[in-house]
C-alpha cells in the first residue's frame, strides 16, 4: 500500500495536493475506493480510502488509525562530510530505510566538493525530496531532516544539543580501536539523541578530529577495515539498528 506523508488533514480526511496528487493519479493510476496510507506531520499513519479526485486535489478519507511503532528508538544525526558526485544523495536515501532522523552535510577540509551558498538552497531541497521519497518508500513515520551544508565551525556549534556524539575516524580503525562505538551504544536508552561525524573521501584531518574530540566527541573505529564515505554512515546505522532493535 503506498504511503504518503500529508501536511492537510481535515477532521477525518487528508488532503493531497501537487507531486502527492500527480503520483496518484498519473503514476498509480489510483481510483475513487482505492487504499492508501497518509502520515500526518505529528508522525501518525493512518489507513485511508480515497474519496474523491478533482483537478487540484486527492481527498481521502480516514478508514483506521495505526499504532505501529516503526522509528529507531533513539534520534541518529548523520553529519557527512561533503562526498563527491552522487554520494550526498545514495547517503540520504539509504540512511533513511535505516531509520536516521536528519542529515547535517558539512564542508570539511579534505572535502573536493566545496560550500556554494547560491546552489544550496536547490541541492537542499532535493535532498530533503530523496528523504521524503525514501521514507514513503520504507514505510517510516517521518520524514529526516536534510538541512543546508554547514561549514566546520558550525558543525561545533549544532553538536552541542546531543546526549552522544561520536566520530568515525579512519586512524582509529587503523589502530585497533574498537571499544568506543561500542560502549556508546550500550550506553544509548529510549529517546536519546546521537551525533555521528562522518569524513569526505580522503577522510577527516588530524586538526578536524582534535577539535571535535575537545567538543566532547568519541573518536571511533568502525572495524578493521577502512570504509568508503558513503559505506561508513550505513554501517553505524546498521549496528544502531541491530543493538537497539533486534538484540532488545
Amino acid at each position: 500500500m503506498q504511503r504518503y506523508f500529508v501536511d492537510k488533514q481535515e477532521q477525518s480526511q487528508f488532503i493531497l495536493e501537487n507531486d502527492d496528487r500527480h503520483h496518484i493519479v498519473k503514476v498509480m493510476r489510483m481510483n475513487p475506493g482505492d487504499e492508501i496510507i497518509c502520515v500526518n506531520p505529528d508522525g501518525r499513519s493512518a489507513i485511508c480510502k480515497i474519496a474523491e479526485i478533482t483537478d487540484e486535489a486527492v481527498v481521502a478519507d480516514i478508514v483506521k488509525w495505526n499504532d505501529e511503532t516503526v522509528e529507531l528508538p533513539v534520534r541518529v544525526t548523520i553529519a557527512c562530510g561533503l562526498p563527491k558526485g552522487d554520494k550526498l544523495e545514495w547517503i540520504i536515501q539509504k540512511g533513511t530505510e535505516m531509520g536516521a532522523y536528519s542529515f547535517i552535510p558539512f564542508a570539511a577540509k579534505r572535502s573536493v566538493v566545496k560550500l556554494d551558498e547560491k546552489k544550496s538552497g536547490k541541492k537542499t531541497e532535493r535532498w530533503q525530496k530523496i528523504a521524503k521519497e525514501a521514507a514513503e518508500q520504507s514505510h517510516r513515520n517521518q520524514v529526516p531532516g536534510v538541512s543546508a551544508p554547514i561549514d566546520f565551525h558550525t558543525l561545533l556549534k549544532e553538536s552541542k544539543n546531543y546526549d552522544f556524539k561520536v566520530v568515525a575516524y579512519e586512524e582509529e580503525s587503523r589502530s585497533g580501536e574498537t571499544a568506543n562505538f561500542v560502549q556508546t551504544l550500550n550506553q544509548l536508552q529510549t529517546g536519546d539523541s546521537l551525533f555521528i561525524v562522518f569524513g569526505p573521501e580522503g577522510g577527516l584531518s588530524e586538526k578536524e578530529a582534535r577539535l571535535l574530540e575537545d567538543h566532547d566527541f568519541k573518536l571511533c573505529g568502525l572495524g578493521p577495515r577502512i570504509l568508503r564515505a558513503e559505506t561508513a554512515p550505513l554501517y553505524a546505522l546498521a549496528a544502531i539498528s541491530y543493538q537497539l532493535e533486534l538484540m532488545r
